[in-house]
């Protein structure tokens, strides 16, 4: 994300919006530019190094588990059979296997011929994890004993591709259940892009806070301002009925946090979100340059895959940073 906002700027946005209130520094997929993604190893590096929030994505399997993965299909850029061999095409579907049958597959390698590798190359493997439930992340953060780390989970669900995933009350059901049993309604924030679970969970849990994902670069938008009709990943939700204004379309949506993509960021949409009540935490924001031109912007936290670097450019504007929490 590119910002023309100048250093001292920036230093004084750090300083007014997040002394008093904290920012929120989430771990995307725990912490992917350091240890596998999705994966527990991953999320302890990731309490390791300090953050806020351990941000990560779910799906359900063929026999209702929910288990943590980004990917509807598995991925071939980091997944392995029994075999130990990378799969040459994605799938199958996680819905299409049983949670016994996920565990056969190791994803703490990526697979160093894929783009993914050079996307990621200081990415140290764990050889042997496997795709976790989600009661297991909540687990493993029981044992680290931080009683303060949040959890945004996102639905991994596509209206395209509806044979790819439960349906999506079956969907925010599931979830539910998961995040009910392990007590963590209070900790927990359920995103998506796709609004169909985001508005089925806020009926069926209103307690549990809802964070709305949006992306409007091309190629990707999910949002379609001056477009007929609502998208599809919108829940039947129309912009254009919001004068095209996101943040009131994420107000209508009843979501208390909105999540763009950071390029679609500017000051004034930050200043009309917080007029109307909403957190602004964009995603997914690598480079140290970038995360304090997009700190400037007076957000209320960043989603990073580098929760150490983030930390670093909080440190060095004066801004107090989540306590490591080691755990095995």
């Amino acid at each position: 994300m590119k910002s023309k906002s100048a250093g001292a700027f920036c230093v004084l946005a750090f300083a007014s919006a997040f002394s008093a209130s904290g920012f929120d520094l989430q771990g995307h997929r725990g912490a992917r530019g350091l240890a596998p993604e999705n994966t527990l190893a991953g999320f302890a590096r990731a309490l390791a190094v300090g953050v806020s929030t351990l941000e990560l994505d779910c799906g359900v399997t063929k026999d209702g588990v929910v288990v943590v993965s980004h990917d509807r299909l598995l991925n071939p850029d980091h997944t392995r059979d029994a075999a130990g061999n990378f799969l040459a095409v994605p799938g199958p579907a996680i819905v299409d296997l049983t949670y016994e049958e996920l565990r056969a597959y190791d994803v703490g390698r990526i697979n160093p011929a894929s783009a993914l590798a050079a996307a990621f190359p200081d990415q140290q493997p764990v050889d042997g994890e496997r795709i976790p439930r989600l009661a297991d992340v909540f687990a493993l953060v029981e044992r680290s004993g931080n009683r303060a780390v949040r959890f945004n989970i996102e639905t991994k669900i596509d209206p395209a591709h509806p044979e790819q995933t439960v349906s999506p009350l079956a969907f925010a059901r599931a979830l539910e259940a998961v995040i009910r049993e392990a007590g963590m309604a209070s900790r927990v924030t359920v995103q998506s892009f796709d609004w169909r679970t985001l508005r089925l969970l806020g009926a069926l849990a209103p307690d549990i806070a809802l964070v709305a994902l949006t992306d409007q670069q091309e190629g990707e938008d999910t949002i379609e301002v001056g477009k007929p009709g609502p998208s599809p990943w919108l829940g039947e939700l129309d912009v254009d009925d919001h004068g095209g204004s996101v943040p009131k379309l994420v107000q209508a949506l009843g979501a208390k946090t909105w999540s763009p993509h950071a390029r679609d960021l500017t000051p004034a949409l930050v200043i009309e979100a917080h007029a109307l009540g909403l957190a602004v935490v964009p995603w997914t924001v690598n480079d140290p340059a970038d995360m304090a031109s997009a700190a400037a912007l007076g957000i209320d936290g960043l989603i990073t895959d580098y929760p150490d670097r983030l930390r670093a450019v909080l440190q060095s504007k004066g801004i107090a940073v989540p306590a490591p929490t080691p755990v095995q």
